[in-house]
């Protein structure tokens, strides 16, 4: 039976650049993780091992670091853009740059105080340790025309301890869940949000500080929002964003609820006044929903493990 060759891509996954600016004894750290993947004319080099179109994976490497020195790292979607026009400017073959990249946060470490017999906290300015919160992404795609930024982070824990309920649901022979009018409301944020930013004749965002903004609305709106369902959460935090970041039209969210169980104290005479929970880790409730600016298209695939 005949064969064709479908869509295709190459590149270099999982570079791992750390790029430290010194501005004099204050230090600032960039940490990223970087994927690159190319398309294009690449059909002979499937059809017969032909090399003649092809980059060296290894080259995109080097060039994440050179990129690094040349440019700076101002912040991961700005980055990510230099390579992608980088990328399918400079190689004819090279129609269509994909950029996906992890940052990883870190913030300096408190020291003691200028008066202690250790060196003081103004002269200490390169000292870090990693945050333990979430991982930023953005993934950068360019066809030589058109950008496409969809940014986003993952593993953002947060917990409501109260101003939550869950009742009035469909019951059936096996719902043997009680209903609960105050209750523990936990996830792991998972989330991406589409720029409308398409083009180098717009105007572009202020990636880092459009970030700064998402978050805080996201978290504003999670602790602010009195629940009576996961879904109505979500709703609340994409529309927060929506309604206050207009450079972005589209926001996903993949929310695992990290159940909390009232443990049953009756048989040791005690009474558990939701004070005393079993934190559940698996199975999870999955909630997952788009929220999109009125009038606009979703993009941002249903998928987050592929993005």
């Amino acid at each position: 039976m005949p064969t064709i060759l479908g869509q295709n891509q190459y590149g270099k996954a999982e570079n791992r650049v750390v790029k430290i600016t010194r501005d004099g004894a204050t230090h600032h750290i960039k940490d990223l993780n970087v994927s690159i993947a190319l398309s294009g004319d690449m059909e002979e080099v499937h059809y017969s091992g032909s090399n003649a179109n092809v980059l060296p994976t290894d080259t995109t490497k080097n060039t994440v670091y050179a990129f690094a020195k040349e440019y700076g790292i101002e912040s991961a979607e700005q980055f990510g853009i230099h390579l992608a026009r980088h990328f399918v400017t400079s190689q004819e073959p090279i129609k269509t740059a994909r950029i996906r990249i992890e940052e990883y946060a870190w913030e300096r470490i408190e020291s003691s105080d200028a008066n202690s017999k250790f060196i003081g906290a103004d002269d200490v300015k390169h000292s870090f340790v990693r945050k333990g919160q979430e991982t930023r992404l953005t993934q950068i795609t360019y066809d030589g025309e058109k950008w496409e930024v969809i940014s986003g982070l993952k593993d953002l824990v947060v917990m409501n301890s109260t101003n939550s309920e869950f009742w009035g649901y469909v019951k059936d022979k096996y719902t043997t869940l009680q209903e609960a009018y105050d209750r523990i409301l936990a996830t792991q944020v998972a989330s991406r949000w589409r720029f409308n930013w398409t083009d180098d004749e717009q105007k572009m965002p202020h990636w880092e500080k459009s970030y700064e903004q998402v978050r805080k609305h996201m978290l504003q709106a999670f602790a602010e929002t009195y629940s009576l369902s996961l879904q109505q959460t979500l709703y609340q935090m994409g529309s927060r964003i929506i309604n206050n970041r207009g450079e972005i039209d589209e926001i996903r969210f993949s929310l695992p609820n990290k159940h909390h169980f009232l443990v049953d104290l009756e048989p040791f005479g005690l009474k558990n006044d939701n004070e005393v929970y079993f934190a559940a880790d698996r199975p999870y409730g999955l909630i997952e929903a788009t929220i999109l600016r009125d009038g606009c298209e979703p993009k941002i695939p249903l998928d987050l493990t592929n993005l």
